[in-house]
């Protein structure tokens, strides 16, 4: 059986956006949960430029039908000009927890 679950990830220049945007989004039911770790090493190109920073990454669980709203809102409180938000299918799952996911981000 398949899930309409999706992971999605992610990453902040700091601790406290992390937690800000986890907060907001879990309490405004457009993720189920939000897994914050880190910080992690990102090595990307920026305007032409090698860079290499500490980063928090956050993974929230949502459903597909939540994604564009989950995005909105990230983008809305997310520090950078263009952060990543990347969104990975999850096809299977443990059926409790994919009931719990999509309970908790229904329209109240």
């Amino acid at each position: 059986m398949t899930t309409d679950i999706l992971s999605v990830t992610t990453t902040t220049p700091d601790r406290e956006s992390a937690e800000l945007i986890a907060k907001m989004v879990v309490n405004e039911n457009l993720a189920a949960c939000a897994s914050i770790d880190g910080p992690v090493t990102s090595v990307y190109r920026w305007h032409g430029q090698m860079q290499e920073t500490q980063e928090y990454r956050v993974v929230f669980k949502t459903t597909e039908g939540r994604y564009q709203d989950l995005e909105n809102r990230i983008l809305s409180l997310h520090p950078y000009e263009c952060p990543c938000v990347v969104a990975h299918p999850v096809p299977e799952a443990y059926w409790p927890y994919v009931n719990w996911v999509c309970e908790s981000v229904s329209s109240r």
